[in-house]
């Protein structure tokens, strides 16, 4: 018994998807990404959109099906218009620069921190203190900020260090004399 169960994904006539056995290939304006699928569940491409199929209700099925359906339209969108995060440098003589495509920090250590670019990403400094990675793979562009994020974390009594843009970041008072 097939279920479709989830939305079906629609497909602007810019994107080809190649479906093969456990293989999805999304090619886009943005470029390509490919994503190894379960065996159990099946994909069909049909009027313009991606339709994803599971094999039974249990759970795991269920689990699998959201799963897929999720990687697919961000892959979709990934190559159709791309995604990024913006980060937020903030601290006295903090800053960023890039350097060719990678992006060096200066963030309160003895000496500058070089991040690589992946590939398939790219960074952008608009400000100093502002760092912008983008990227067609959601994933990606989501690890790499995180690893930019990492160098030096938003501390909790002065708020110095590297957050997303927008993240609220808990004060604590420190200590009373």
């Amino acid at each position: 018994m097939s279920r479709i169960g989830k939305k079906p994904i629609p497909v602007p006539d810019t994107v080809t998807v190649t479906i093969e056995p456990e293989i999805v290939r999304v090619a886009g304006p943005g470029g390509q990404l490919e994503e190894r699928i379960n065996r159990d569940i099946s994909v069909e491409k049909s009027d313009g959109e991606l339709l994803v199929k599971r094999p039974t209700d249990r759970g795991e099925h269920r689990a699998l099906h959201g799963l897929t359906r999720s990687l697919l339209a961000n892959m979709v969108h990934g190559v159709t218009t791309g995604y990024e995060k913006r980060l937020e440098i903030q601290g006295v003589g903090y800053r960023a620069q890039l350097k060719g495509k990678n992006l060096e920090l200066a963030v309160g250590y003895s000496h500058p921190v070089p991040i690589t670019a992946p590939q398939g990403i790219e960074f952008e400094v608009p400000q100093p203190t502002r760092v912008v990675v983008k990227g067609i793979s959601k994933q990606l562009v989501g690890e790499t900020a995180a690893i930019v994020r990492k160098q030096r974390p938003p501390e909790p009594y002065k708020g110095k260090g590297i957050r997303y843009e927008g993240e609220h970041v808990q004060r604590k008072v420190g200590k009373r004399a």
